[in-house]
C-alpha cells in the first residue's frame, strides 16, 4: 500500500519550508518514531518522523529544496495494512500542536503528484523528482538540471547556470552551488537582468556603485521574513518613542548580593533577566500597555509574555519568557539561559518564539547608549535597552555620579497613546531603581 509522506506545519503561521536534510534513502525501512527528514523554517529545524512502518519507495523532494510547500508529498512509502491519512508528522512536543488537523476518516489519502508534473513552488521551473534517469550535463540545446531557489539566485547574481556544475542529486545544480559563485562575482557570466528589486528599494548601480566591487550574499529566509516584517511594521503602524534616564546603582548592588545567594547552585542572574521581571511588573501595573491593536478592539493580554531579541547566525530570533510576572529572577535566568543557547543552535519550537505581548531589546552590552526599536506586531510596544554608564547628576542641591541607563519605549499610538507610555516608564523606573520591589 502506497503512503504520501508530507510535508508538515511546523506553525499555523507556516506556509513552507526547507527539506533541510534526509535521513533515509530509497530502499530503507522505517517503523514508526523513526527520524526521516530534518525541516527548516526562518527560525528553526525540526525533525520529521514516520508514523507508518513501510519502505521508502521514493524521494520526491531532494535534499536542499527551499520553498516547498506544506501537505506537498515529500516522499513515497510502500506500507502494509489501511493508508495512513498522513505520512508523516513532527517529532513529539510542543510544536505538534501546530499540525494541521488530520483527515476525517472515510477521506481519501493524499494523492501523490506525478514526477512530470511536480514541481516545487517558488521558481516557475518544473523540477523532475524521484526515479528520474540522471541528467546529461548541460549543454547546446539541453535543458540544465537546477532547483527552482537556485534558478531565482542565479538570475539575481546574474550567473550562467550552463557553466555551473551542480552538486545535487544527479548534478541537478542547487542553492550552494550559486551561493558559491555569487561570493565571487568575478567568476559568473552574466547573461540575464537581475530581478526587480521591491518597490522603493534603490539598486546599487541606481546609487553609483561599481559592478563587480563588492560580493553578493543571497537572502536567507530569514533575511527575507525579518526585512518584510519590520519594513509592514514601519510602514503600517503609528509609532512614536518615548525616553527616560535610569540610575541603576541600587540595581547592581542588588544583583552582587542575589548572585551571592545563587552561586551555591550554579544561577547566575544578569542585568538584563533584572530588567525583563521588571518589565512584566510593570506591565501589570500598568495593564493598558500590555495590549494589541486588532479591527475588532483593543486586546489586553492577561500575562506578560515578554519577547527577548537575540541576535544569531543570519538575523535574530525572539524567544519568549511566558507570564514574566509570575516568575522569581532564577527561574527567568535559568529559563533565559535555556532559550537563548537553544535560539542560537535553531532548535526552539515555533510555540518558543510566536505571541508575546511585550518585546524588549537590549545592546547595552554592546557599548550602545540608546537607540530605538522596530515594534513587533501585533505587540504594542517594544523597549530598548542601552548601557549603563557613569555620569553626573544632581542629588538635590549636590552634584554626584551615578551608573545611568538610557531606555526607549517605542508605541503603536494606537493602543499606547503618550500617557500610557510615561505611565508605564514611570512604573518601570520605579522597580528598577528600588530593586527590593521586584521580590514583593
Amino acid at each position: 500500500m502506497s503512503i504520501d509522506v508530507l510535508m508538515p506545519a511546523l506553525s499555523p503561521t507556516m506556509e513552507e519550508g526547507t527539506l533541510a536534510k534526509w535521513h533515509v534513502k530509497v530502499g530503507d525501512r522505517v517503523k514508526a518514531g523513526d527520524v526521516i527528514a530534518e525541516i527548516e523554517t526562518d527560525k528553526a529545524t525540526m525533525e520529521v518522523e514516520a508514523v507508518d512502518e513501510g519502505v521508502i519507495a521514493e524521494i520526491l523532494v531532494p535534499e536542499g529544496a527551499e520553498e516547498v510547500k506544506v501537505n506537498a508529498p515529500i516522499a513515497r512509502m510502500e506500507g502494509e495494512g489501511a493508508p495512513s491519512k498522513r505520512g508523516a508528522t513532527l517529532a513529539p512536543g510542543p510544536a505538534a500542536a501546530s499540525q494541521p488537523p488530520a483527515p476525517a476518516e472515510g477521506d481519501e489519502k493524499p494523492h501523490a503528484v506525478e514526477p512530470e508534473q511536480s514541481s516545487i513552488q517558488g521558481g516557475g521551473e518544473s523540477s523532475t523528482r524521484g526515479g528520474d534517469a540522471a541528467p546529461r550535463p548541460p549543454g547546446d540545446g539541453q535543458r540544465v538540471f537546477a532547483s527552482p531557489l537556485a534558478r531565482r539566485l542565479a538570475d539575481q547574481g546574474q550567473i550562467d547556470l550552463g557553466g555551473v556544475t551542480g552538486s545535487g542529486p544527479h548534478a541537478r545544480i542547487i542553492r550552494r552551488d550559486i551561493e558559491g559563485l555569487a561570493r565571487s562575482p568575478k567568476a559568473a557570466t552574466a547573461t540575464t537582468p537581475a530581478e526587480k528589486p521591491a518597490a522603493g528599494t534603490r539598486t546599487l548601480e541606481e546609487g553609483g556603485i561599481v559592478p563587480d566591487s563588492y560580493d553578493l550574499i543571497p537572502l536567507t529566509s530569514m533575511n527575507k521574513t525579518v526585512a518584510r516584517r519590520m519594513t509592514e511594521s514601519f510602514r503600517e503602524v503609528p509609532h512614536f518613542p518615548l525616553s527616560i534616564d535610569i540610575q541603576i546603582d541600587n540595581l547592581l548592588a542588588a544583583r552582587a548580593k542575589i548572585n551571592a545567594v545563587l552561586e551555591k547552585e550554579g544561577v547566575k542572574v544578569s542585568v538584563n533577566d533584572m530588567v525583563i521581571k521588571a518589565a512584566a511588573a510593570a506591565l501589570m501595573r500598568v495593564r493598558e500597555a500590555n495590549a494589541s491593536y486588532t479591527p475588532e478592539g483593543i486586546a489586553l493580554h492577561h500575562h506578560a509574555d515578554i519577547a527577548i531579541a537575540v541576535a544569531i547566525d543570519g538575523g535574530l530570533i525572539t524567544p519568549i519568557v511566558r507570564a514574566a510576572e509570575t516568575k522569581g529572577l532564577a527561574q527567568i535566568a535559568i529559563e533565559m539561559k535555556d532559550l537563548a543557547e537553544r535560539a542560537r543552535a535553531r532548535k526552539l519550537t515555533p510555540q518558543e518564539y510566536q505571541g508575546g505581548t511585550f518585546s524588549l531589546s537590549n545592546l547595552g552590552m554592546m557599548g550602545v547608549k540608546s537607540f530605538a526599536s522596530i515594534i513587533n506586531q501585533p505587540q504594542g510596544a517594544i523597549l530598548s535597552v542601552g548601557a549603563g554608564e557613569k555620569r553626573p547628576v544632581i542629588h538635590g542641591d549636590e552634584l554626584a555620579i551615578a551608573t545611568v541607563m538610557t531606555v526607549t519605549l517605542t508605541c503603536d499610538h494606537r493602543v499606547v497613546d503618550g500617557a500610557i507610555g510615561a505611565r508605564w516608564l514611570a512604573a518601570f523606573r520605579g522597580l528598577i531603581e528600588d530593586p527590593i520591589t521586584l521580590i514583593i
